[in-house]
């Protein structure tokens, strides 16, 4: 796992590669606007499912930060009850009982992020970077690390550098480390890479909560 040294935490080499930011950003909606008719039979499957499952809507859909502290809508397929935030914001737990039957699966194969194909599609989010945070938790991390908005240098991603080193097992600071990591080594290889491990990441469940 590579995570960055106190030095790096301010610099990024992501704003020093603008013709592969926006080559990027078409490679990503060329490729999500072909994923999302491709997959249309399994979005349909797994909207099915979660009607059936428990009541309540088939998206989920809650306020995020994005690339230089723009809000937006990200865009789920729902994996808990419809009343899972009655007392509040938290983080999901790994036996969370907020979670439905369906939901528990879709969190294992990460298929409740599928939906973020249409943020990216609608140019907020891409395939690869940081995840999205809400604000009230970057708040929350910025009392301990002062550089948590760093990870706003970027469009955030479905799935990143942290995601396959770690994931959802990661502490706040671990993943802040490897974001950084990944804004301050912004590259087509390094995109190829978390592109290429992602994929058993997602197979074999690693992870997940």
């Amino acid at each position: 796992m590579k995570l960055v040294n106190e030095q790096e935490l301010v610099i990024s080499s992501y704003k020093t590669k603008p013709l592969y930011s926006w080559i990027k950003q078409m490679i990503d909606t060329l490729l999500c606007l072909y994923a999302l008719v491709a997959l249309f039979p399994l979005f349909l499957l797994v909207s099915v499912l979660i009607k059936f499952d428990s009541p309540g809507s088939i998206f989920y859909r809650q306020e995020r930060i994005g690339l230089n502290g723009k809000a937006f809508q990200v865009i789920k397929f729902r994996t808990m009850r419809a009343d899972a935030e009655k007392n509040g914001p938290q983080w999901a737990d790994q036996n969370d009982s907020r979670i439905t039957r369906v939901g528990h699966y879709l969190r294992k194969y990460r298929l409740d992020e599928l939906p973020q194909l249409i943020n990216v599609v609608l140019g907020d989010m891409s395939l690869i970077g940081p995840r999205p945070e809400r604000l009230v938790f970057i708040e929350e991390f910025e009392k301990d690390l002062p550089h948590f908005r760093n990870r706003l240098q970027v469009k955030p991603g479905i799935t990143g550098w942290a995601q396959i080193n770690g994931g959802y097992e990661l502490t706040p600071k671990e993943k802040l480390g490897l974001d950084l990591y990944y804004i301050n080594h912004f590259s087509v290889l390094l995109d190829l890479k978390i592109a290429m491990k992602s994929v058993p990441v997602i197979l074999f469940a690693k992870g997940w909560r």
